[in-house]
């Protein structure tokens, strides 16, 4: 089983720079601190560059022989001077801590909120078009990786930089030629640590590539756990995710494999240095070039020196992760949104609701067109119903008038507006919307009612409830309203997941009204006391009613037929059906014999046989 996102054609080619410009919008509010942190993390290494040069003077003053009343007074105010220093040091990275401590996450959090934000921008298409698990992952990734990389340069490139320059410097004035050989020694281990660590990024992007799918098909079959189960493809599903995370182990264990290659090298590298750095300290220390206490100077730095150095491969491949790992989510921050308010974009006015869709040509590529060149006008207060075969078009008629696409050609007018002229948000304010399959959010029956309106009062809630028939199975729930519904409603049958959507567009109260065939999951007694509160709710309201169910939309004001992306016929159920070549007939005729037909459909459509003489007059 194959799992994919978004093609990746479609995001620009991210480099390094594009992840420091947009860490950067996250670490701007925070400059001071990152400042202080900075200033105490390069005071504190230099303190640990001048500490040794007292101990270098400790170990010449015992070498130089003497009083040693004298050289135990010069001795004591040595350590002294080592005992003030290694207190600076100390408060200087409690400082630094401290700071840290805050700067990181308050970063962290800019980031995932810049990404959220961003992210829930995207069109209608580009979810469609990607796991949910995968993007959760990138979201998470990209702090994380922010959060490694802040680490590993604030606390170990820094201070390998500070004193690096610094040792090299002391050295220097020691003597020219063992700073000489120090400089060369450190341009070879890095320069072999930075070639190695470049050739193996690929296998680094390729283990993040990995991590992310196994996590979106993780993401995938648990969401479809009940399908799975139904489908008896609980084996299938168990080898699927083990390809998947075969393939991120096999990624690793190469990777890491190839790390363990390098800390050898770093190894006999750093044997080498030490063997050549007192094989010529001897020399000179034959001709009194030097003395015993640079024999300590050199150890006490070279040591310094390949501590912060043995880690740099593990800090290169860090890197290289981050980068790996921020790329996923840089890619989705780069990417422009499909559909953006227009500059200047004003807020949607609905005094009357009249819905004009003019011209309008939607394909969602060259092969496939979805609708062609349709006009229509739907009146201010009129109940329309879409009907039609599957891939009709219905729906993406409900799709372009919320804007979650973008229309090939033509426009759509609300009022004489064009809502490609209006800001997103004012147009969706004015429509309310119940899906046929409706999603809550895992938090309570009143927080999912009230998102409608979410500065409704529990009285308004319970009335909207009670008008949808919610009230029936809440009061059975012991918590109330009070209750969580689980993720994606998944506590709730279908039927009362669809009464809670349509609690909710009836407390939102909008101008425009949409119904996904709003009863399709209703038994026959419920379905008839909700078109009741439908009916009410859609009176003085454009309605727009998509139906696969021809039972339910026999009073609509006007229904329209659309078949292969155009409007075929439009009028009445009674004058549809009196047409001798009739889609809308063809497709009643199948349905009328299978659906209950409730009471209110009873008295307008007296018995089956009445069905059968309207169709063959």
């Amino acid at each position: 089983m194959q799992t994919q996102n978004a093609p990746r054609s479609l995001y620009t080619t991210v480099t390094a720079k594009d992840i420091f410009k947009t860490f950067w919008r996250g670490i701007r509010t925070q400059k001071w601190r990152l400042f202080t942190l900075v200033t105490c993390v390069v005071a504190a290494n230099i303190v640990t560059i001048i500490v040794p040069l007292f101990y270098k003077q400790f170990f010449d003053v015992i070498a130089s022989g003497g009083d040693k009343a004298i050289l135990a007074g010069r001795l004591l105010g040595i350590i002294i001077s080592v005992a003030v220093l290694n207190g600076i040091f100390w408060l200087l990275y409690r400082i630094a801590t401290w700071m840290n401590n805050t700067y990181q996450p308050m970063v962290m959090a800019a980031l995932k909120q810049q990404s959220y934000d961003y992210l829930m921008e995207h069109s209608y298409s580009f979810f469609a078009n990607n796991f949910v698990g995968s993007l959760v992952q990138r979201v998470n990734r990209f702090a994380r990786a922010f959060e490694r990389f802040s680490d590993n340069v604030i606390w170990n490139i820094l201070p390998l930089l500070v004193r690096v320059v610094s040792v090299l410097v002391v050295i220097f004035f020691v003597n020219h030629w063992i700073a000489l050989v120090l400089v060369v020694w450190i341009a070879i281990f890095l320069s072999f640590n930075i070639i190695f660590s470049r050739w193996k990024l690929k296998y680094d992007l390729q283990a993040a590539e990995y991590d992310s799918k196994a996590t979106a098909y993780l993401a995938d079959t648990i969401t479809n756990q009940n399908t799975v189960a139904l489908f008896a493809k609980s084996s299938y599903e168990k080898d699927g995710f083990k390809d998947a995370t075969g393939n991120q182990a096999r990624t690793l264990r190469h990777a890491w494999n190839l790390d363990a290659f390098v800390e050898g090298g770093q190894a006999f590298l750093g044997f080498a240095i030490q063997f050549i750095l007192f094989y010529i300290a001897i020399g000179y220390w034959q001709h009194n070039l030097i003395t015993v206490g640079v024999f300590f100077l050199i150890e006490a730095y070279l040591l310094s020196i390949i501590d912060q150095l043995w880690g740099f491969t593990r800090l290169v491949r860090d890197f290289y992760q981050s980068y790996a790992d921020a790329k996923e989510m840089v890619e989705i921050l780069m990417l422009p949104h499909d559909i953006v308010d227009v500059p200047a974009a004003k807020e949607l006015a609905v005094s009357k609701g009249k819905i004009e869709f003019n011209q309008l040509t939607f394909s969602f590529n060259q092969t496939r067109k979805v609708l062609e060149d349709v006009t229509l006008t739907i009146a201010p207060g009129e109940r329309v119903a879409f009907v039609g075969p599957s891939g009709a078009g219905k729906t993406t008629f409900v799709r372009l008038l919320l804007r979650l696409y973008t229309p090939t050609a033509g426009t759509i007018l609300i009022d004489g507006q064009n809502i490609a002229s209006v800001t997103q948000n004012s147009l969706r304010k004015s429509i309310a919307m119940v899906p046929q399959d409706p999603v809550l959010f895992h938090r309570t029956l009143a927080q999912n009612i009230s998102y409608g309106k979410q500065n409704a009062t529990i009285e308004e809630i319970e009335e909207a409830a009670r008008l949808a028939h919610c009230d029936e199975f809440i009061k059975n729930l012991p918590s109330g309203l009070d209750t969580f519904v689980g993720e994606r409603g998944i506590k709730l049958s279908g039927g009362e997941r669809q009464r809670i959507a349509i609690a909710r567009a009836i407390l939102k109260n909008a101008p425009i009204l949409v119904l996904d065939e709003a009863t399709s999951s209703l038994d026959s007694h419920s379905e008839m006391l909700i078109q009741d509160a439908l009916n009410t709710l859609m009176q003085g309201r454009t309605t727009i009613v998509i139906a696969h169910r021809l039972s339910t939309i026999q009073k609509m004001d006007r229904i329209i037929v659309v078949d292969g992306g155009k409007i075929i016929e439009e009028g009445s159920h009674k004058s549809l059906l009196r047409k001798k070549q009739s889609l809308y007939k063809k497709l009643w005729t199948l349905q009328a014999g299978g659906f209950l037909i409730s009471e209110p459909e009873e008295k307008e459509v007296q018995s089956k046989k009445e069905i059968k003489e309207i169709i063959e007059e």
